[in-house]
């Protein structure tokens, strides 16, 4: 279980176009065959190359565990179809959100024991995420902030949450997805953790300005280590 530092695109913003849970991986089709296997490795998970409504912004538009995943209302038939692919198992609830809302990525922040979602969301939009993802569905903020998707990344075994993480914040992440949660920041400061972070229980992935403090930070709290590229 380890950590690497890599991009795509070229940007250290690897969590914006990308996605991962402790079955699979979503990276867009013109990222590298060779990135894409490394990140199939890393993570220990099969990979599927795809976009999400023709975007790659995969990471901001999808939100998934291992039991399913929301996906936003203008995403394509056989993109859903390349997701089925790799999907872990026959009864992998994929949900469209039939909603003016799209970056379900930002809204959610979820693991396999919970979520908690901008508190925005209507009730019926909640209850869709908590059938889809099979698990306890709480709104909560971040930082005072409704977007927790961005503010944080959740595994099965930690999660990284915005430096400026409340007291009673801290307590309802703790509570609803049940592992340890500590503060952090990656790609030289950027309090944005999941743009520049991914990750599971097998390991993670921090874009490549990522400095060595965050790092210790980044493998105290998910239970990884620094591994060279």
């Amino acid at each position: 279980m380890a950590i690497f530092l890599s991009s795509l695109f070229g940007s250290a913003s690897i969590g914006v176009y990308s996605l991962a849970t402790d079955k699979m991986a979503i990276v867009p089709p013109q990222a590298p065959e060779t990135k894409t296997q490394k990140i199939g490795e890393w993570l220990g998970v099969k990979v599927v190359r795809t976009t999400i409504g023709d975007s790659v912004l995969i990471g901001a538009l999808a939100c998934a565990n291992s039991y399913g995943m929301i996906l936003p209302h203008f995403v394509r038939k056989e993109e859903i179809e390349a997701i089925k692919s790799v999907s872990p198992a026959s009864n992998f609830n994929i949900e469209i959100l039939e909603t003016r809302k799209t970056a379900f990525g930002n809204l959610i922040l979820a693991n396999d024991y919970g979520a908690v979602v901008d508190p925005r969301l209507k009730e019926n939009e909640l209850e869709v995420i908590e059938d889809a993802l099979g698990v306890e569905v709480v709104p909560g903020e971040i930082a005072g902030l409704p977007y927790v998707g961005s503010l944080a990344i959740a595994t099965n075994k930690g999660v990284l949450a915005h430096p400026l993480l409340a007291e009673e914040e801290q307590k309802l992440l703790t509570d609803v997805l049940k592992v340890r949660v500590d503060v952090g920041t990656v790609n030289c400061g950027i309090p944005y953790v999941a743009t520049g972070l991914v990750g599971n229980t097998h390991g993670a992935i921090a874009g490549f300005i990522t400095t060595g403090p965050e790092l210790f930070i980044i493998g105290q709290t998910l239970d990884v280590v620094k591994e060279n590229e």
